[in-house]
């Protein structure tokens, strides 16, 4: 398939208005402010088309340099080739719905299935589909999005009120109700091998006990925030978009800190977060239709605008030198390369 590559065009935002002049600001920033730096002329998005009507929700980078991702409309997980351009589909199962899509320890894919409330293993060689039921009496679970801790058990979510993990080895399940109800959405374990999840419904993140499974709540400076996802950095502080408050937020559960800073423009909308492998956060903008790089140490954004409006872009993976994300909107993945 053919594939386009786009320009970057950066912008360049002082205060809370629009500067359109393209010099760096160079004041310090305080604590909670933010500065722009432009991107590279040669730090473009590349698209990559995947079959019409997959509205792909998230997308998760393989070992052997394809990426996976989820056709939730047509109930399929698809895997894309990107030095051809070429993608190949596998059904899950009637009824699918699939939402998120991890790779785990094993190098197979794994799913979250709100259509088949199911855990699906997608083997990575052969395609066979392995579905795990969540255990009777949790019907319509909304299972939103998954992640390994250290030990290799899978966490998941659920945005009807609950959160769970499943023991790959043994096949153990356990799904546990959420301390405030619905919302359940992104989730994240830190390197300590601590889980943290986000509620969207609940606009707070909580720290889950990996032995007991027990959920403490700990709540953003902003009130109804609309925590989206989450995502740890290599020194454990934890990373939240805010969708609600357009906001990206840091909060550093051994020094109990927080700071939230502001995307730009008008009405911005964060909903996907992720940090790559140098540190550097990065999230979608629904507002401005773009993806957007977060410098922490400088407090510098960068804006990457999409090439398809609308795109909806609802999750970001990547791996050394590659970020990925899905337009969900336009049927397409979208690669940032940044080594």
């Amino acid at each position: 398939m053919r594939r386009a590559l786009l320009c970057v065009l950066t912008f360049v935002f002082l205060g809370a208005g629009c500067d359109r002049d393209t010099k760096q600001d160079t004041t310090q920033p305080s604590a909670d402010q933010t500065t722009a730096t432009s991107a590279p002329p040669s730090n473009g998005i590349e698209r990559f088309p995947v079959p019409a009507g997959s509205a792909p929700h998230d997308v998760a980078p393989a070992p052997d340099g394809s990426v996976w991702y989820t056709a939730q409309r047509t109930g399929k997980l698809g895997r894309l080739n990107p030095a051809t351009g070429e993608t190949t589909e596998v059904p899950l199962g009637m009824g699918s719905a699939p939402h998120g899509v991890i790779v785990g320890p094993d190098g197979h894919a794994w799913v979250t299935d709100s259509g088949l409330n199911a855990i699906v293993r997608v083997d990575a060689k052969t395609n066979e589909v392995k579905r795990i039921p969540l255990p009777a009496g949790r019907a319509g679970a909304n299972l939103n999005t998954a992640a390994f801790d250290r030990r290799g058990v899978l966490w998941f979510t659920g945005q009807s009120g609950v959160y769970g993990r499943l023991d790959p080895a043994s096949g153990e399940m356990a799904v546990y109700d959420a301390p405030r109800g619905r919302g359940p959405y992104g989730i994240t374990a830190t390197p300590d091998g601590t889980v943290w999840y986000a509620s969207l419904a609940g606009s707070h993140i909580a720290r889950v006990d990996p032995v007991s499974g027990a959920a403490t709540v700990v709540e953003p400076p902003t009130p109804d925030q609309g925590a989206r996802r989450i995502w740890s950095d290599s020194r454990g502080r934890l990373w939240v978009s805010e969708w609600n408050a357009g906001q990206v937020a840091v909060h550093d559960p051994a020094a109990g800190t927080w700071a939230e800073y502001r995307l730009r423009g008008d009405k911005p909308q964060a909903y996907a977060v992720y940090v790559d492998d140098r540190d550097v956060v990065w999230l979608s903008d629904f507002g401005g239709n773009s993806l957007v790089r977060f410098d922490a140490p400088t407090k510098a954004l960068t804006s990457f605008p999409l090439p398809s409006n609308p795109s909806n872009v609802r999750q970001i993976l990547g791996r050394p030198g590659e970020v990925w994300g899905a337009e969900s909107a336009a049927d397409a993945l979208v690669r940032i390369r940044t080594g």
